[in-house]
Protein backbone atom coordinates (compact mmCIF):
# COMPACT_ATOMS: atom_id res chain seq x y z
CA UNK A 1 0.00 0.00 0.00
CA UNK A 2 2.90 2.28 0.75
CA UNK A 3 4.51 1.45 -2.23
CA UNK A 4 0.79 2.26 -4.16
CA UNK A 5 0.34 5.72 -2.62
CA UNK A 6 4.44 6.51 -3.22
CA UNK A 7 3.73 5.68 -7.44
CA UNK A 8 0.70 7.88 -7.38
CA UNK A 9 2.40 11.10 -5.63
CA UNK A 10 5.42 10.86 -8.20
CA UNK A 11 2.95 12.22 -11.34
CA UNK A 12 1.60 15.01 -8.84
CA UNK A 13 4.93 16.03 -7.85
CA UNK A 14 6.65 15.80 -11.71
CA UNK A 15 3.75 18.06 -13.01
CA UNK A 16 4.38 20.58 -10.25
CA UNK A 17 7.96 20.67 -10.68
CA UNK A 18 7.57 20.95 -14.74
CA UNK A 19 4.53 23.60 -14.07
CA UNK A 20 6.83 25.53 -12.07
CA UNK A 21 9.68 25.63 -14.00
CA UNK A 22 7.38 26.28 -17.15
CA UNK A 23 8.33 23.39 -18.81
CA UNK A 24 5.44 22.13 -21.13
CA UNK A 25 4.86 19.14 -23.19
CA UNK A 26 5.90 20.80 -26.39
CA UNK A 27 8.88 22.46 -24.70
CA UNK A 28 9.93 18.65 -23.42
CA UNK A 29 9.73 17.25 -26.81
CA UNK A 30 12.08 20.41 -28.17
CA UNK A 31 14.26 19.64 -25.48
CA UNK A 32 14.43 15.42 -26.21
CA UNK A 33 15.03 16.39 -30.03
CA UNK A 34 17.49 19.55 -29.31
CA UNK A 35 19.57 17.10 -27.25
CA UNK A 36 19.29 14.08 -29.74
CA UNK A 37 20.58 16.64 -32.61
CA UNK A 38 22.90 17.54 -30.96
CA UNK A 39 24.75 14.54 -30.48
CA UNK A 40 25.34 13.90 -34.33
CA UNK A 41 28.65 12.93 -35.98
CA UNK A 42 28.28 14.89 -39.04
CA UNK A 43 28.12 18.65 -37.54
CA UNK A 44 31.42 20.31 -38.74
CA UNK A 45 30.76 23.39 -36.78
CA UNK A 46 30.88 20.99 -33.76
CA UNK A 47 33.83 19.72 -34.01
CA UNK A 48 35.88 22.82 -34.79
CA UNK A 49 34.47 24.34 -31.42
CA UNK A 50 36.11 21.20 -30.06
CA UNK A 51 39.24 21.97 -31.80
CA UNK A 52 39.62 25.52 -31.16
CA UNK A 53 38.28 24.85 -27.30
CA UNK A 54 40.80 22.28 -26.61
CA UNK A 55 43.61 24.65 -28.49
CA UNK A 56 42.58 27.53 -26.39
CA UNK A 57 42.76 25.62 -23.10
CA UNK A 58 46.17 24.15 -23.83
CA UNK A 59 47.58 27.78 -24.71
CA UNK A 60 46.20 28.94 -21.30
CA UNK A 61 47.47 25.94 -18.91
CA UNK A 62 50.99 26.63 -20.76
CA UNK A 63 50.84 30.61 -20.03
CA UNK A 64 49.25 30.25 -16.54
CA UNK A 65 46.31 32.75 -18.07
CA UNK A 66 43.41 32.18 -16.36
CA UNK A 67 41.27 34.44 -18.33
CA UNK A 68 42.08 32.45 -21.65
CA UNK A 69 41.26 29.10 -19.52
CA UNK A 70 37.68 31.19 -19.10
CA UNK A 71 37.42 31.79 -22.89
CA UNK A 72 37.63 27.56 -23.25
CA UNK A 73 35.07 27.30 -20.67
CA UNK A 74 32.62 29.09 -22.24
CA UNK A 75 33.07 27.41 -25.54
CA UNK A 76 31.55 24.00 -23.99
CA UNK A 77 31.02 21.66 -26.55
CA UNK A 78 30.87 18.31 -24.66
CA UNK A 79 27.74 19.69 -22.30
CA UNK A 80 25.58 18.50 -25.46
CA UNK A 81 26.88 14.93 -25.46
CA UNK A 82 26.87 14.65 -21.26
CA UNK A 83 23.38 15.96 -20.85
CA UNK A 84 21.79 13.90 -23.54
CA UNK A 85 23.75 10.53 -21.51
CA UNK A 86 22.14 12.11 -18.82
CA UNK A 87 18.53 11.97 -20.69
CA UNK A 88 19.37 8.51 -22.42
CA UNK A 89 19.90 6.96 -18.77
CA UNK A 90 17.09 9.07 -17.41
CA UNK A 91 14.35 7.42 -20.25
CA UNK A 92 16.03 4.53 -21.03
CA UNK A 93 16.84 5.58 -24.52
CA UNK A 94 19.25 2.91 -26.06
CA UNK A 95 19.65 4.64 -29.25
CA UNK A 96 20.24 8.05 -27.66
CA UNK A 97 22.66 6.70 -25.55
CA UNK A 98 24.89 5.16 -27.80
CA UNK A 99 25.05 7.97 -30.21
CA UNK A 100 25.97 10.37 -27.20
CA UNK A 101 28.74 8.11 -25.61
CA UNK A 102 30.43 7.76 -29.76
CA UNK A 103 30.19 11.21 -29.65
CA UNK A 104 31.96 11.89 -26.19
CA UNK A 105 34.53 9.31 -26.63
CA UNK A 106 35.37 10.61 -30.35
CA UNK A 107 35.35 14.47 -28.75
CA UNK A 108 37.79 13.56 -25.71
CA UNK A 109 39.95 11.72 -28.30
CA UNK A 110 40.16 14.56 -30.59
CA UNK A 111 40.86 17.24 -27.79
CA UNK A 112 43.39 15.36 -26.12
CA UNK A 113 45.20 14.17 -28.97
CA UNK A 114 45.23 17.73 -29.96
CA UNK A 115 46.34 18.76 -26.80
CA UNK A 116 49.30 16.22 -27.10
CA UNK A 117 50.65 18.13 -30.70
CA UNK A 118 50.16 21.03 -28.95
CA UNK A 119 52.62 20.34 -26.39
CA UNK A 120 55.28 18.44 -28.09
CA UNK A 121 55.30 21.11 -30.57
CA UNK A 122 55.88 23.70 -27.85
CA UNK A 123 59.56 24.79 -26.91
CA UNK A 124 58.54 25.20 -23.26
CA UNK A 125 56.66 23.24 -20.99
CA UNK A 126 56.35 24.34 -17.47
CA UNK A 127 54.02 22.72 -14.91
CA UNK A 128 52.03 26.22 -14.27
CA UNK A 129 49.94 26.32 -11.52
CA UNK A 130 47.09 26.60 -13.48
CA UNK A 131 47.89 22.37 -14.08
CA UNK A 132 48.80 21.55 -11.05
CA UNK A 133 45.25 23.20 -9.70
CA UNK A 134 43.46 20.51 -11.98
CA UNK A 135 45.86 17.12 -10.86
CA UNK A 136 44.38 16.40 -7.58
CA UNK A 137 40.30 16.67 -7.58
CA UNK A 138 38.78 15.94 -4.00
CA UNK A 139 35.24 15.43 -2.77
CA UNK A 140 34.33 19.35 -3.54
CA UNK A 141 34.75 19.07 -7.25
CA UNK A 142 32.21 16.30 -7.57
CA UNK A 143 29.73 18.36 -5.47
CA UNK A 144 30.32 21.34 -7.16
CA UNK A 145 29.77 18.92 -10.81
CA UNK A 146 26.36 18.25 -9.05
CA UNK A 147 25.10 21.58 -8.67
CA UNK A 148 26.29 22.47 -12.19
CA UNK A 149 24.95 19.51 -13.82
CA UNK A 150 21.36 20.30 -11.93
CA UNK A 151 21.30 23.73 -13.16
CA UNK A 152 22.80 22.85 -16.61
CA UNK A 153 19.68 20.66 -17.32
CA UNK A 154 16.98 22.92 -15.65
CA UNK A 155 18.75 25.88 -17.62
CA UNK A 156 18.04 23.36 -20.81
CA UNK A 157 14.82 22.72 -19.97
CA UNK A 158 13.05 25.99 -19.62
CA UNK A 159 12.35 28.56 -21.55
CA UNK A 160 15.17 31.20 -22.55
CA UNK A 161 13.29 33.73 -21.35
CA UNK A 162 15.62 34.73 -17.79
CA UNK A 163 17.99 31.63 -18.43
CA UNK A 164 20.73 33.17 -20.64
CA UNK A 165 23.62 33.70 -17.76
CA UNK A 166 22.79 30.30 -16.77
CA UNK A 167 24.51 28.22 -19.11
CA UNK A 168 27.72 30.40 -19.26
CA UNK A 169 27.82 30.20 -15.51
CA UNK A 170 27.26 26.64 -15.98
CA UNK A 171 30.01 26.59 -18.03
CA UNK A 172 32.77 28.23 -16.00
CA UNK A 173 31.83 25.90 -12.78
CA UNK A 174 32.53 22.60 -14.20
CA UNK A 175 35.35 23.35 -16.87
CA UNK A 176 35.30 20.16 -18.71
CA UNK A 177 37.78 20.85 -21.69
CA UNK A 178 40.69 22.35 -19.11
CA UNK A 179 41.03 18.77 -17.48
CA UNK A 180 40.91 17.06 -20.95
CA UNK A 181 43.81 19.18 -21.96
CA UNK A 182 45.32 19.03 -18.83
CA UNK A 183 45.32 14.91 -19.73
CA UNK A 184 46.65 15.89 -23.16
CA UNK A 185 49.44 17.92 -21.26
CA UNK A 186 50.26 14.95 -19.03
CA UNK A 187 50.83 12.66 -22.16
CA UNK A 188 52.68 15.27 -24.22
CA UNK A 189 55.16 15.28 -20.92
CA UNK A 190 55.18 11.63 -20.71
CA UNK A 191 56.11 11.12 -24.58
CA UNK A 192 58.63 14.04 -24.66
CA UNK A 193 60.74 13.78 -21.49
CA UNK A 194 59.16 12.85 -17.83
CA UNK A 195 57.01 9.59 -18.53
CA UNK A 196 56.61 9.55 -14.59
CA UNK A 197 55.73 12.79 -14.31
CA UNK A 198 53.46 12.81 -16.93
CA UNK A 199 51.59 10.08 -16.27
CA UNK A 200 51.04 11.54 -13.00
CA UNK A 201 49.39 14.84 -14.34
CA UNK A 202 47.23 13.02 -16.84
CA UNK A 203 46.08 11.06 -14.14
CA UNK A 204 44.86 14.17 -12.31
CA UNK A 205 43.82 15.44 -15.30
CA UNK A 206 41.54 12.76 -16.20
CA UNK A 207 39.94 12.07 -12.81
CA UNK A 208 38.54 15.34 -12.70
CA UNK A 209 37.09 15.12 -16.00
CA UNK A 210 35.57 12.21 -14.94
CA UNK A 211 34.21 13.17 -11.60
CA UNK A 212 32.48 16.07 -13.52
CA UNK A 213 31.07 13.77 -16.26
CA UNK A 214 29.67 11.13 -13.86
CA UNK A 215 28.23 13.75 -11.93
CA UNK A 216 26.51 16.33 -14.38
CA UNK A 217 25.32 12.83 -16.22
CA UNK A 218 23.44 11.95 -12.84
CA UNK A 219 22.01 15.60 -11.97
CA UNK A 220 21.05 15.80 -15.74
CA UNK A 221 19.34 12.36 -15.00
CA UNK A 222 17.52 13.87 -11.59
CA UNK A 223 16.45 16.81 -13.22
CA UNK A 224 15.00 14.67 -16.22
CA UNK A 225 13.27 11.86 -14.18
CA UNK A 226 11.67 14.54 -11.77
CA UNK A 227 10.28 16.68 -15.22
CA UNK A 228 8.84 13.12 -16.42
CA UNK A 229 10.25 13.99 -19.85
CA UNK A 230 9.53 10.93 -21.53
CA UNK A 231 5.78 11.15 -21.80
CA UNK A 232 4.00 9.31 -24.62
CA UNK A 233 3.52 12.29 -26.57
CA UNK A 234 7.01 12.99 -26.34
CA UNK A 235 8.39 8.79 -27.11
CA UNK A 236 5.87 8.92 -30.37
CA UNK A 237 7.06 12.18 -31.76
CA UNK A 238 11.10 11.03 -31.01
CA UNK A 239 10.21 7.82 -32.31
CA UNK A 240 8.71 9.05 -35.79
CA UNK A 241 11.78 11.75 -36.07
CA UNK A 242 14.16 8.81 -35.68
CA UNK A 243 12.63 6.77 -38.62
CA UNK A 244 13.95 9.32 -40.88
CA UNK A 245 17.02 10.16 -39.06
CA UNK A 246 20.21 8.49 -40.80
CA UNK A 247 22.35 8.01 -37.47
CA UNK A 248 19.28 6.63 -35.73
CA UNK A 249 18.76 4.07 -37.89
CA UNK A 250 22.41 3.17 -38.12
CA UNK A 251 22.56 2.70 -34.59
CA UNK A 252 19.65 0.97 -34.56
CA UNK A 253 20.67 -1.84 -37.21
CA UNK A 254 23.85 -1.94 -35.28
CA UNK A 255 22.26 -2.81 -31.72
CA UNK A 256 19.57 -5.27 -33.67
CA UNK A 257 22.60 -7.31 -35.16
CA UNK A 258 23.71 -7.75 -31.69
CA UNK A 259 23.30 -11.08 -30.11
CA UNK A 260 21.42 -9.81 -26.91
CA UNK A 261 20.13 -7.15 -28.54
CA UNK A 262 16.49 -8.27 -27.26
CA UNK A 263 18.17 -8.26 -23.66
CA UNK A 264 18.36 -4.16 -23.84
CA UNK A 265 15.21 -3.47 -22.51
CA UNK A 266 15.71 -5.38 -19.23
CA UNK A 267 19.48 -4.48 -18.58
CA UNK A 268 18.34 -0.77 -18.76
CA UNK A 269 15.41 -0.90 -16.22
CA UNK A 270 15.18 2.38 -14.26
CA UNK A 271 16.38 0.81 -10.78
CA UNK A 272 19.71 -0.97 -12.78
CA UNK A 273 20.38 2.71 -14.17
CA UNK A 274 20.02 4.46 -11.22
CA UNK A 275 22.21 1.67 -9.37
CA UNK A 276 24.97 1.74 -12.14
CA UNK A 277 25.60 5.73 -12.02
CA UNK A 278 25.40 5.27 -7.45
CA UNK A 279 28.13 2.86 -8.11
CA UNK A 280 30.37 4.76 -10.30
CA UNK A 281 29.96 7.70 -8.45
CA UNK A 282 30.94 5.56 -5.05
CA UNK A 283 34.14 4.45 -6.48
CA UNK A 284 34.82 7.98 -8.03
CA UNK A 285 34.64 9.11 -4.14
CA UNK A 286 36.93 6.43 -2.82
CA UNK A 287 40.26 8.48 -4.52
CA UNK A 288 38.11 12.08 -4.07
CA UNK A 289 38.13 11.62 -0.13
CA UNK A 290 41.56 10.49 0.09
CA UNK A 291 42.50 13.83 -1.73
CA UNK A 292 39.87 15.94 0.50
CA UNK A 293 41.55 14.25 3.46
CA UNK A 294 45.26 15.47 2.58
CA UNK A 295 43.62 19.13 1.69
CA UNK A 296 41.80 18.83 4.87
CA UNK A 297 45.04 17.44 7.01
CA UNK A 298 47.27 20.66 4.80
CA UNK A 299 44.78 23.12 6.25
CA UNK A 300 44.85 22.09 9.22
CA UNK A 301 48.75 22.23 9.01
CA UNK A 302 48.68 25.55 8.01
CA UNK A 303 46.33 27.00 10.61
CA UNK A 304 48.14 25.39 13.29
CA UNK A 305 51.08 26.99 11.93
CA UNK A 306 49.48 30.44 11.79
CA UNK A 307 48.93 30.50 15.40
CA UNK A 308 52.55 29.39 15.96
CA UNK A 309 53.69 32.09 13.74
CA UNK A 310 51.74 34.77 15.42
CA UNK A 311 52.32 33.49 18.88
CA UNK A 312 56.08 33.48 18.28
CA UNK A 313 56.05 36.98 15.89
CA UNK A 314 54.04 38.92 19.19
CA UNK A 315 56.62 37.62 21.80
CA UNK A 316 59.69 38.76 19.97
CA UNK A 317 58.01 42.16 18.73
CA UNK A 318 57.03 42.89 22.51
CA UNK A 319 60.25 41.48 24.38
CA UNK A 320 63.09 41.40 22.00
CA UNK A 321 62.36 43.54 19.05
CA UNK A 322 63.27 47.34 20.61
CA UNK A 323 65.81 48.44 22.70
CA UNK A 324 64.65 49.99 26.34
CA UNK A 325 64.35 53.32 24.89
CA UNK A 326 62.40 52.31 22.36
CA UNK A 327 64.49 52.24 18.79
CA UNK A 328 64.15 49.22 16.75
CA UNK A 329 66.92 46.69 17.51
CA UNK A 330 66.07 44.05 15.12
CA UNK A 331 63.31 42.27 13.22
CA UNK A 332 62.26 38.74 11.82
CA UNK A 333 63.08 37.95 8.87
CA UNK A 334 62.55 34.13 8.49
CA UNK A 335 60.52 31.92 11.09
CA UNK A 336 59.56 28.53 10.76
CA UNK A 337 58.76 26.04 13.04
CA UNK A 338 59.36 21.69 12.23
CA UNK A 339 58.69 18.85 14.69
CA UNK A 340 61.94 16.75 15.18
CA UNK A 341 62.35 13.96 17.95
CA UNK A 342 59.44 14.73 19.92
CA UNK A 343 60.36 18.55 19.95
CA UNK A 344 58.94 21.71 18.34
CA UNK A 345 61.69 23.49 17.14
CA UNK A 346 61.57 27.13 15.83
CA UNK A 347 64.22 28.76 13.32
CA UNK A 348 64.53 32.30 13.74
CA UNK A 349 66.17 34.42 11.62
CA UNK A 350 66.12 37.96 12.56
CA UNK A 351 68.36 40.96 11.24
CA UNK A 352 69.54 42.99 14.17
CA UNK A 353 72.20 45.81 14.46
CA UNK A 354 72.78 44.14 18.56
CA UNK A 355 73.62 40.31 18.74
CA UNK A 356 71.21 38.40 20.97
CA UNK A 357 73.07 36.48 24.03
CA UNK A 358 72.49 33.11 24.65
CA UNK A 359 70.36 34.34 28.22
CA UNK A 360 67.97 35.87 25.60
CA UNK A 361 67.61 33.03 23.97
CA UNK A 362 66.27 31.01 26.64
CA UNK A 363 64.42 34.13 27.81
CA UNK A 364 62.53 33.57 24.40
CA UNK A 365 62.46 30.36 24.75
CA UNK A 366 60.84 30.10 27.95
CA UNK A 367 58.03 32.56 26.59
CA UNK A 368 57.48 30.70 23.92
CA UNK A 369 57.05 27.98 26.13
CA UNK A 370 53.99 29.40 28.27
CA UNK A 371 52.59 31.30 25.32
CA UNK A 372 51.85 27.87 23.69
CA UNK A 373 51.17 26.19 26.30
CA UNK A 374 53.55 23.52 25.84
CA UNK A 375 56.63 21.96 28.21
CA UNK A 376 60.27 24.11 28.13
CA UNK A 377 61.43 20.62 27.34
CA UNK A 378 59.39 20.31 24.21
CA UNK A 379 60.51 23.15 22.80
CA UNK A 380 63.71 24.40 21.03
CA UNK A 381 65.33 27.75 19.76
CA UNK A 382 67.30 27.68 16.38
CA UNK A 383 68.55 31.36 16.99
CA UNK A 384 70.07 32.87 12.98
CA UNK A 385 71.27 36.07 13.70
CA UNK A 386 72.13 38.42 10.70
CA UNK A 387 73.58 41.44 12.00
CA UNK A 388 73.67 44.67 9.98
CA UNK A 389 76.58 47.50 9.41
CA UNK A 390 74.81 50.57 11.26
CA UNK A 391 77.11 53.57 13.30
CA UNK A 392 73.83 54.79 14.72
CA UNK A 393 72.70 51.19 16.00
CA UNK A 394 75.73 49.27 16.94
CA UNK A 395 76.90 49.61 20.34
CA UNK A 396 80.02 51.80 21.07
CA UNK A 397 83.20 50.41 22.56
CA UNK A 398 82.87 52.44 26.17
CA UNK A 399 79.76 50.19 26.87
CA UNK A 400 80.08 47.92 29.70
CA UNK A 401 81.25 44.64 28.60
CA UNK A 402 78.44 42.30 28.78
CA UNK A 403 79.17 38.76 30.99
CA UNK A 404 78.59 36.95 28.33
CA UNK A 405 80.08 37.42 24.97
CA UNK A 406 78.20 37.19 21.28
CA UNK A 407 78.23 35.01 19.18
CA UNK A 408 80.19 35.81 16.24
CA UNK A 409 79.90 35.97 12.63
CA UNK A 410 81.51 32.93 12.00
CA UNK A 411 79.08 31.33 14.52
CA UNK A 412 75.96 32.62 13.15
CA UNK A 413 77.09 31.16 9.68
CA UNK A 414 77.72 27.81 11.17
CA UNK A 415 74.72 28.08 13.03
CA UNK A 416 72.65 29.06 10.07
CA UNK A 417 74.38 26.09 8.01
CA UNK A 418 73.12 23.90 11.24
CA UNK A 419 69.60 25.13 10.14
CA UNK A 420 69.84 24.46 6.56
CA UNK A 421 70.89 20.90 7.12
CA UNK A 422 68.62 19.92 9.53
CA UNK A 423 66.24 21.42 6.86
CA UNK A 424 67.06 18.87 4.20
CA UNK A 425 68.82 16.55 5.38
CA UNK A 426 65.74 14.26 4.63
CA UNK A 427 65.82 15.80 0.96
CA UNK A 428 65.31 13.16 -1.90
CA UNK A 429 65.97 13.41 -5.61
CA UNK A 430 64.17 11.43 -8.45
CA UNK A 431 66.27 8.55 -9.37
CA UNK A 432 69.08 7.91 -10.62
CA UNK A 433 70.41 11.09 -9.06
CA UNK A 434 71.64 11.30 -6.01
CA UNK A 435 72.82 13.97 -3.74
CA UNK A 436 76.00 14.58 -2.85
CA UNK A 437 76.45 18.06 -1.34
CA UNK A 438 74.27 21.40 -0.75
CA UNK A 439 75.94 24.72 0.73
CA UNK A 440 73.84 28.15 1.65
CA UNK A 441 75.09 31.61 0.85
CA UNK A 442 73.78 34.37 2.64
CA UNK A 443 74.06 37.80 2.34
CA UNK A 444 71.93 40.56 4.11
CA UNK A 445 70.45 42.80 1.08
CA UNK A 446 70.45 39.32 -1.57
CA UNK A 447 68.23 36.33 -0.64
CA UNK A 448 68.79 32.93 -0.07
CA UNK A 449 70.76 30.86 -2.19
CA UNK A 450 71.24 27.19 -1.43
CA UNK A 451 73.48 25.67 -4.30
CA UNK A 452 72.42 21.86 -4.55
CA UNK A 453 75.17 18.87 -5.53
CA UNK A 454 73.91 15.32 -7.30
CA UNK A 455 75.69 12.50 -8.84
CA UNK A 456 73.51 10.86 -12.13
CA UNK A 457 74.64 10.39 -15.79
CA UNK A 458 71.86 12.84 -16.87
CA UNK A 459 70.54 16.37 -15.91
CA UNK A 460 67.32 16.31 -13.66
CA UNK A 461 64.64 17.19 -15.91
CA UNK A 462 62.65 20.96 -15.41
CA UNK A 463 60.02 19.83 -14.04
CA UNK A 464 61.67 17.88 -12.00
CA UNK A 465 63.87 21.05 -10.62
CA UNK A 466 61.21 22.82 -10.29
CA UNK A 467 58.96 20.75 -7.72
CA UNK A 468 62.47 20.42 -6.21
CA UNK A 469 62.65 24.01 -5.46
CA UNK A 470 58.97 24.18 -4.30
CA UNK A 471 60.21 21.44 -1.55
CA UNK A 472 63.57 23.21 -1.08
CA UNK A 473 61.49 26.69 -0.33
CA UNK A 474 58.88 24.48 2.02
CA UNK A 475 60.98 23.27 3.74
CA UNK A 476 62.95 26.43 4.70
CA UNK A 477 60.15 28.66 4.46
CA UNK A 478 61.93 30.80 2.34
CA UNK A 479 59.53 31.35 -0.86
CA UNK A 480 61.76 34.14 -2.60
CA UNK A 481 65.05 31.70 -1.83
CA UNK A 482 67.40 31.09 -5.12
CA UNK A 483 68.29 27.44 -5.81
CA UNK A 484 70.41 25.73 -8.40
CA UNK A 485 71.32 22.43 -9.60
CA UNK A 486 75.46 21.30 -10.59
CA UNK A 487 75.28 18.19 -11.80
CA UNK A 488 78.68 15.77 -11.39
CA UNK A 489 78.68 12.54 -13.90
CA UNK A 490 80.00 9.94 -11.80
CA UNK A 491 83.85 8.67 -12.99
CA UNK A 492 84.40 5.39 -13.78
CA UNK A 493 88.09 4.48 -14.56
CA UNK A 494 90.47 1.07 -14.73
CA UNK A 495 93.89 0.65 -13.89
CA UNK A 496 95.69 -1.80 -15.92
CA UNK A 497 98.25 -4.05 -13.91
CA UNK A 498 101.10 -6.17 -15.46
CA UNK A 499 101.31 -9.67 -15.38
CA UNK A 500 101.74 -10.92 -11.94
CA UNK A 501 102.32 -7.58 -10.88
CA UNK A 502 100.84 -5.47 -8.07
CA UNK A 503 102.78 -2.06 -8.46
CA UNK A 504 100.35 0.72 -10.15
CA UNK A 505 101.95 1.85 -13.41
CA UNK A 506 103.29 4.79 -13.72
CA UNK A 507 100.63 6.34 -16.15
CA UNK A 508 97.58 5.33 -14.55
CA UNK A 509 98.53 7.21 -11.23
CA UNK A 510 96.57 10.16 -13.29
CA UNK A 511 93.82 8.52 -13.47
CA UNK A 512 93.60 8.07 -9.70
CA UNK A 513 94.56 11.67 -9.04
CA UNK A 514 91.65 12.77 -11.05
CA UNK A 515 89.50 10.63 -8.76
CA UNK A 516 91.22 11.29 -5.33
CA UNK A 517 90.69 15.34 -6.26
CA UNK A 518 86.86 14.65 -6.57
CA UNK A 519 86.47 13.13 -3.19
CA UNK A 520 88.07 15.42 -1.28
CA UNK A 521 85.95 17.74 -2.99
CA UNK A 522 82.85 16.17 -2.03
CA UNK A 523 83.18 14.25 0.98
CA UNK A 524 79.46 12.20 0.40
CA UNK A 525 81.64 10.23 -2.47
CA UNK A 526 83.29 6.97 -2.00
CA UNK A 527 84.88 4.81 -4.13
CA UNK A 528 83.34 1.30 -5.34
CA UNK A 529 86.09 -0.78 -6.28
CA UNK A 530 86.57 -4.67 -7.86
CA UNK A 531 89.78 -6.19 -8.54
CA UNK A 532 90.28 -8.51 -11.41
CA UNK A 533 93.35 -11.00 -12.37
CA UNK A 534 93.97 -13.68 -14.84
CA UNK A 535 93.44 -17.58 -13.89
CA UNK A 536 97.24 -17.94 -14.72
CA UNK A 537 98.30 -15.69 -12.25
CA UNK A 538 100.04 -16.49 -8.97
CA UNK A 539 98.84 -15.13 -5.76
CA UNK A 540 96.13 -13.36 -4.59
CA UNK A 541 96.96 -11.16 -7.24
CA UNK A 542 93.45 -9.35 -7.21
CA UNK A 543 93.46 -8.50 -3.65
CA UNK A 544 97.04 -7.06 -3.31
CA UNK A 545 96.24 -4.85 -6.69
CA UNK A 546 93.45 -3.22 -4.57
CA UNK A 547 95.53 -3.01 -1.67
CA UNK A 548 97.61 -1.05 -3.47
CA UNK A 549 95.44 1.62 -4.72
CA UNK A 550 94.27 2.34 -1.29
CA UNK A 551 97.87 2.65 0.03
CA UNK A 552 98.35 5.24 -2.88
CA UNK A 553 95.29 7.08 -2.36
CA UNK A 554 95.84 7.06 1.85
CA UNK A 555 99.45 8.40 1.34
CA UNK A 556 99.13 10.50 -1.16
CA UNK A 557 95.56 12.15 -1.18
CA UNK A 558 94.83 10.93 2.82
CA UNK A 559 91.59 9.74 1.34
CA UNK A 560 90.68 7.30 4.31
CA UNK A 561 89.38 3.56 5.02
CA UNK A 562 85.89 4.53 5.10
CA UNK A 563 85.41 5.99 1.64
CA UNK A 564 85.83 2.23 -0.26
CA UNK A 565 83.24 -0.24 -1.15
CA UNK A 566 84.88 -3.49 -2.18
CA UNK A 567 83.10 -5.58 -4.59
CA UNK A 568 83.91 -9.44 -5.38
CA UNK A 569 85.46 -9.33 -8.66
CA UNK A 570 84.13 -10.99 -11.87
CA UNK A 571 86.85 -9.85 -13.92
CA UNK A 572 89.47 -12.39 -15.54
CA UNK A 573 92.04 -9.44 -16.48
CA UNK A 574 94.65 -7.82 -14.41
CA UNK A 575 92.44 -4.96 -13.75
CA UNK A 576 91.05 -2.67 -10.84
CA UNK A 577 87.66 -0.78 -11.94
CA UNK A 578 87.02 2.33 -9.85
CA UNK A 579 83.63 4.02 -10.07
CA UNK A 580 82.43 6.94 -8.10
CA UNK A 581 78.91 6.82 -5.61
CA UNK A 582 77.59 8.01 -3.25
CA UNK A 583 78.17 7.37 0.35
CA UNK A 584 75.63 4.95 1.72
CA UNK A 585 73.81 7.42 4.69
CA UNK A 586 72.57 5.87 7.62
CA UNK A 587 68.45 6.10 5.56
CA UNK A 588 69.40 3.60 3.30
CA UNK A 589 66.46 5.29 0.52
CA UNK A 590 68.80 7.72 -0.25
Amino acid sequence: MPKLRILATFPRLSRWFAQNLGVSNLRKEQVYLDLAHSVTLTDASYWIQVLFAAGIATLGLVLNSPAVIIGAMLISPLMGSILANGLALATGDVILALRALFNLILSCGLAISFAVLLVLILPFKEMTSEILARTQPNLLDLVIAMFSGAVGAVAICKEAKGVVTSIPGVSIAVALMPPLCVVGYGIGMAVSFSPGNGLAVARGGGLLFFTNLVAITFMAMVVFLALHIDTTTVRDRVRTWRQSDRESIWIQLLVDRMPASGRFNRIGSLPSRLLLILMTIFLISIPLNQSYSQLRTEIERKQQENRLRNGATEIWQKNFGNFADGKVRSYISQLSFQQQNRKLVTQLQVVTSQVYTEAEREKYKQLLSVKLRRPLDSIAVNLIQIPIASNDLLPTVSEKIKPEPPPTIAELQSSFLNAVESALDSLSLPLPAQLVSYQAITSPVEPLKIEIVYLSQRDLDRDGQALLVQEIRRKLNYPTAQVNFNRIAPIVATVTFALNKSEIPANQTQLLDRLAQNLQKYPKLQIEMTSGEEPSEIGSRAQERSRAIRSYLQTKWQIGSDRYMIKTGTATKPIVQLKTIVKLPQNPSL
